[in-house]
């Protein structure tokens, strides 16, 4: 799920990370595990507004690294190799994007054990959601262009899971009366007062305000659901732009249902 500016940023399986860290572990000399278990304990929900943490968070399989380690979080921490496993991907080509995960502080090592003669580090999450800041989107925010990098990023992986998810006939989007397991896609452009869109995004907030505090649900049939939200408005172009402002673009709508786009 991906959210505006002032809710939580997050994606399928990334809610409800729980318990700590061992954020000092330290290989012991038989090859096993060490550490105390009273590292610092998962933040609730980090607040992003430095250029370092928006960096690492500018890149489809970073925000997937993430996506795995914190659906993780309630069975424990993992090794790249098993990272890799979740991907289908490489586990060398991980590597450098796990370091960069840890240097922003976005995961930590769990703990370390000696296979084969290397040191393996095993990661958690060092968050359960992440929030972007909304004063990181001002016009003179020197981080401005790095929240945009995140968020397309975001766009990214959302696109790339939905075409792998699809591509092995695991969706549905068919209309189902029942409910059961029938998507939803809709694709909106109106005219609208600055009141009226100030009332949509606190709608839409309130809806993932409520999934938030929910969290996963433990229930025997419950389904991983990915929900990504875009809403912004397009204001004039700046004083100084050189390209012509577009054209105002009419009232059109999709949706799944092969119905009218419509707005109450």
């Amino acid at each position: 799920m991906v959210e505006n500016a002032e809710n939580a940023v997050s994606a399928e399986g990334t809610v409800n990370a729980e318990g700590t860290l061992n954020a000092e572990d330290t290989l012991n000399g038989d090859g096993a595990v060490s550490g105390d278990g009273a590292g610092p304990a998962v933040l609730k929900e980090r607040r992003v507004e430095d250029a370092a943490t928006l960096k690492a968070l500018a890149d489809p399989l970073r925000l997937a690294i993430l996506d795995v380690l914190m659906a993780a979080a309630g069975t424990g921490p993992l090794t790249a190799k098993e990272i890799a496993a979740a991907l289908a991907e490489p586990q060398t080509k991980l590597y450098r994007h796990i370091k960069q995960l840890e240097r922003a502080g976005l995961i930590r090592v769990a703990g370390t054990r000696l296979v084969s003669g290397i040191v393996e580090s095993r990661y958690s999450p060092a968050q359960e959601s992440l929030r972007l800041a909304p004063e990181i989107f001002s016009s003179d925010s020197p981080t401005r262009v790095d929240a945009y990098d995140a968020m397309l990023a975001a766009m990214d992986r959302v696109r790339g899971d939905f075409r792998a998810h699809a591509t092995a006939g695991r969706v549905d989007f068919s209309r189902d009366d029942s409910g059961a397991l029938s998507g939803l896609f809709s694709h909106f452009s109106y005219r609208v007062t600055p009141e009226r869109l100030i009332r949509l995004r606190r709608q839409l907030a309130a809806v993932f305000d409520e999934l938030h505090a929910e969290g996963n649900s433990a229930a025997e049939d419950a389904v991983d659901v990915t929900l990504f939200t875009l809403l912004y408005g397009v204001g004039p172009a700046p004083a100084d732009a050189s390209a012509p402002a577009p054209a105002p673009t009419p009232a059109v709508g999709s949706r799944n249902d092969g119905g009218p786009g419509t707005e109450s």
